[in-house]
């Protein structure tokens, strides 16, 4: 094999990916070349410290004091980007290197949630990859499943557990009675959350992961801005206990499913039924259900986060290249439009606390029949002498737009002592009773 065949990288970023690129690569090099065609040799690093003790050896490997000149550097065919963040270095890096005329990987779902659409327009354009199976689930290889292996499938949904932090969190609450701020305590100590964990605990993470999946399988472009987004804040430990009570666990999940009118997109917490495989997937990992036409529903499972299972994706588009086995940068070919959340059909867990007095269920279901939602179960908990009772309901089938007017208008209610708690109900890889 001679050094022209050699596939050059360069990798900006030396965090816990990009640490577990490095040190994959120099221990599998033979592997890695078998597999590839051509060895795939590390050409230059950039990471903000240089001093600092990562476990690998980066001696003779070029190091690159601006992570941005490595998108002209001669001697690197592909930028592999890991900085993270969706402007600045990563933005700029991203951009120059597909300018230049160089191959682009990359595992920043936020960079391509927010200006997906403009890079694979230029990656078109000049002709180049840009690789992403490590911005979606970690090592699940969900992007090559929805873009190669469904290829001859028409989706209806892709919906799934895309946070590992916060189905760690939700399994703790579940599994040891644990309320919301212990449980985030504990992935905190635990290395699964973050100091500042509002990017997962609220959603963003998951839904950035969302619009890129969304994108291949709907709409032909990210679209960000038309994900409604909730996150775990308002998830207690009552709810957990009522769900397991009513046959159901709570997960954040994200969801885009077609609908005659559009793609529908959302990230919240919802109650799947506690015999169907979404509920079964505990701790940090990840889950991906796909519907197609022809395959019907597809589930994938594995480790969503982590350098090992990261690195994995990462390097799997690094064989790819090499193999000159890339599928065209412009491979959003659907073209669905996306429409307003509100506008979603399915049915809802609702949560009251109100006075235990005479005529709080009829006020109560009043409201609900002005705003036709039906009621498909009703539990009331009686308190021995308490002065408000949980109040717990199951609607059939409701439009989304409707059930927040209900909510708005039962918190109106003297008898409502609390602000309603609210979660949607989804039925797994199944039709959903009316």
């Amino acid at each position: 094999m001679t050094e022209n065949t050699t596939l050059k990288i360069g990798i900006a970023g030396l965090g816990t990916v990009g640490a577990s690129v490095v040190k994959i690569i120099q221990e599998e090099q033979e592997m890695l070349a078998a597999r590839a065609g051509r060895a795939i040799k590390i050409a230059a690093v950039s990471a903000r410290d240089k001093s600092r003790d990562r476990g690998i050896d980066l001696s003779g490997i070029a190091w690159a004091d601006n992570a941005e000149t490595m998108a002209e550097n001669p001697d690197i065919d592909v930028v592999v980007e890991l900085v993270g963040g969706s402007e600045g270095t990563a933005k700029n890096l991203v951009m120059q290197a597909l300018q230049n005329g160089k191959d682009v990987v990359t595992a920043n779902k936020a960079l391509l949630a927010h200006h997906g659409a403009e890079f694979f327009a230029l990656a078109k354009k000049n002709g180049r990859a840009l690789a992403f199976e490590a911005a979606v689930a970690g090592g699940i290889p969900i992007i090559k499943a929805l873009r190669e292996g469904l290829a001859a499938n028409h989706i209806s949904a892709v919906y799934g557990i895309l946070n590992g932090t916060c189905n760690y969190i939700l399994t703790e609450m579940w599994r040891n009675g644990l309320d919301f701020e212990t449980a985030l305590q504990q992935a905190q100590e635990e290395g699964y959350a973050e100091v500042d964990p509002s990017f997962d605990i609220d959603g963003v993470d998951a839904a950035h992961k969302l619009t890129i999946l969304s994108a291949l399988a709907f709409t032909g472009r990210p679209d960000f801005a038309h994900v409604e987004t909730e996150g775990l804040r308002n998830v207690s430990a009552v709810d957990i206990d009522y769900a397991a009570e009513l046959g159901y666990r709570i997960k954040l999940l994200g969801i885009a499913r077609l609908t005659p009118d559009g793609v529908v997109q959302t990230v919240a917490p919802c109650m799947v039924p506690e015999e169907s495989n979404l509920a079964a997937v505990e701790g940090a990992t990840n889950a991906v259900f796909i519907e197609g036409d022809r395959v019907g529903p597809t589930l994938y499972v594995g480790a969503g986060a982590g350098g090992n299972a990261t690195a994995s994706a990462v390097i799997a588009d690094l064989v790819d290249i090499a193999r000159g086995n890339v599928p065209p940068s412009g491979a959003f070919v659907e073209t669905e439009k996306t429409v307003p959340f509100d506008s979603r059909e399915g049915r809802f867990y609702l949560r009251l606390t109100v006075e235990d007095r005479i005529g709080v269920m009829a006020d109560v279901t009043a409201v609900l029949r002005d705003h036709k939602v039906s009621m498909k179960s009703i539990l009331q908990y009686g308190q021995g002498g308490a002065k408000s009772v949980p109040l717990i309901m199951i609607t059939h089938k409701a439009k989304e737009a409707a059930v927040r007017d209900a909510l708005a208008a039962l918190a109106a209610l003297d008898a409502v002592q609390e602000k309603p708690c609210v979660l949607r109900v989804e039925i797994p890889g199944g039709t959903e009773e009316i």
